[in-house]
């Protein structure tokens, strides 16, 4: 019978035949190639010993078959069919000890190998084929092992990455610099998820994809190795999401689909964790708007990367637009998921091209949209504003009572401005927690607010605080009524009595007793102009102080 050492991924492993003739045990037999010198490079897989006609049916391909003859024939006819089965079945080559049954092989048997390009070696003095098994059975064993190793390695450094608190970029990072070619984590169905490392004079690996990958996904091109990262669904073989070599820069080794195959094991893991692809895709949606933002992605390169990411906005204005949870993300439950499709849903009619993100870890929701004009801004914004909340509603994302998310829109430009527009209504999202509720906030109106956010953690804007309205607060804190949404009211009314009473729900004497204890109890002109300054900047920023 015949031993096999099959492991996945080592399709191309083994020695060559050539380094097989120089190892101890074939050297002393005189090797004389006699056929298919030019394919010596060829992988020897195995090593089988036989001496039956039909030894090929026995065979998978990629052995040394060693015989002393007595299978060839006598006539040319059989030796010629004996030589070409071998070829078919694809051994690495075929090795004649002389002596026993020829003293030089026929010549129909050396005309067939060199039709078939068969490497076939002549020895001219016998050899203990069970030497040469074991020589080269170990030297194929040690290979494995070496490869072994090297996968092993990266495996390591990619758990190390995950137990870091690295992800799905760090891994593919790791897999693309080990293999020397670019890495990509599709969908079971083909959609680009994440992608890692160069092409050919550090070309961009999204245009890789998209040039080779994206254009070829029923026939990958050739030398391409897939790997299946399971866990997509329920029962045996299910597929969450597949790892794409491609062979760009250099060719896929069998070590690489190795560390491929053990870090699918990895990533497996980190894809549960994300509970179904979809989240994982506007997870990645959402790192290429956060990067766009932080100046990691140049106005530049964004056009192409938003592309492959299905994004193909017009030759209008960009609209950015940052949606915050107030209390933060309830994670689990695929959620985020949810909240990506049922805000897709919500906007499908609307007639511009979105892309939507997720950073379940910041509880933020960025987007982009192309728009036709300038003037649909207000419109637009009213659409995704609602479909934002529409989606958290669906998603069941935040704590229950919590207060409404908050929605900013920045200002509408090109690429360039996006990225700048992107941060500021990210930062601005966090700073209008706790201002009155609208459906969104234009984040060219708030940079008061955001300039007291930033200041928050500083002593003078405390001190500020309470040196403005410290009285009120301590009022409010031992008596009734509270006197401090009278005083918001009246300010929010720009001073105008019959508005702040009508909203208060207050006759206008007991308003006019309210303001003029106000103003006492603060020792202030609450007609001044700089008194109102400086109680309105003070009403904003008590939200950021103790």
């Amino acid at each position: 019978m015949d031993s096999r050492f099959d492991l996945p991924g080592t399709e191309g492993a083994g020695i060559t035949v050539r380094r097989a003739l120089e190892l101890p045990g074939l050297r002393s037999g005189l090797p004389e190639v006699l056929a298919g010198a030019d394919r010596l490079g060829r992988r020897v897989r195995w090593v089988h010993a036989g001496e039956v006609p039909n030894i090929a049916s026995l065979l998978k391909g990629g052995e040394l078959l060693l015989t002393t003859g007595y299978g060839l024939g006598t006539r040319p006819a059989d030796q010629r069919a004996f030589v070409r089965t071998l070829a078919e079945r694809g051994i690495a080559a075929l090795v004649v000890e002389l002596g026993t049954r020829f003293t030089r092989l026929p010549t129909a048997l050396v005309e067939s190998a060199k039709a078939a390009g068969l490497p076939l070696v002549q020895l001219h003095r016998e050899v203990p084929f069970v030497t040469v098994t074991e020589e080269i059975h170990t030297e194929i064993v040690n290979g494995h092992y070496a490869l072994l190793q090297r996968a092993e390695e990266v495996h390591r450094r990619c758990t190390e990455a995950l137990l870091g608190g690295g992800g799905v970029p760090q891994v593919l990072g790791i897999l693309a610099d080990f293999g020397g070619n670019p890495v990509f984590l599709e969908t079971a169905d083909g959609q680009l998820l994440y992608a890692a490392g160069t092409g050919p004079a550090d070309t961009d690996p999204l245009q890789v994809w998209e040039g080779l990958r994206g254009q070829h996904k029923d026939e990958p091109p050739a030398g391409t190795a897939i790997v299946d990262v399971p866990g997509g669904g329920p029962g045996a073989g299910s597929v969450r999401a597949r790892l794409v070599l491609l062979p760009v820069s250099g060719p896929v080794a069998p070590v690489h689909r190795i560390a491929a195959e053990r870090a699918a094991g990895s990533l497996a893991v980190v894809l549960m964790q994300a509970r179904q692809e979809e989240e994982l895709a506007a997870r990645g949606r959402g790192d290429f708007l956060t990067d766009l933002a932080e100046g990691r992605i140049t106005a530049e390169d964004a056009p192409a990367q938003a592309r492959v990411l299905g994004f193909k906005p017009g030759r209008g204005p960009l609209l950015p637009v940052v949606m915050r949870l107030a209390d933060g993300p309830t994670p689990g439950g695929g959620g985020w998921a949810v909240l990506a499709r049922a805000v897709a849903e919500e906007l499908g009619s609307l007639g511009v091209p979105v892309l939507l993100g997720v950073r379940p870890v910041e509880g933020r929701v960025p987007l982009l949209l192309g728009l036709r004009s300038e003037s649909e801004r207000a419109a637009v914004a009213d659409r995704v504003a609602a479909a934002l909340r529409v989606g958290v509603e669906r998603a069941g994302i935040g704590r229950p009572g919590a207060r409404p998310p908050v929605v900013v829109v920045g200002a509408a430009g090109g690429w360039a401005s996006a990225s700048a527009g992107l941060r500021h209504a990210a930062e601005t999202a966090t700073a209008a927690q706790g201002l009155p509720e609208l459906p969104w906030y234009d984040a060219r109106r708030l940079d008061i607010d955001l300039l007291l956010w930033r200041l928050r953690d500083h002593p003078d804007l405390a001190a500020f605080v309470d040196r403005a309205i410290g009285p009120l607060r301590e009022h409010d804190d031992r008596s009734k009524p509270p006197l401090l949404p009278t005083l918001q009211t009246y300010l929010a009314h720009a001073g105008r009595k019959a508005e702040t009473a009508r909203e208060l729900h207050l006759n206008r004497q007991t308003l006019y007793n309210r303001l003029a204890r106000i103003g006492e109890l603060l020792g202030a002109d609450l007609d001044d102009p700089q008194t109102v300054l400086t109680l309105s900047l003070a009403l904003r920023a008590r939200r950021h102080v103790p």
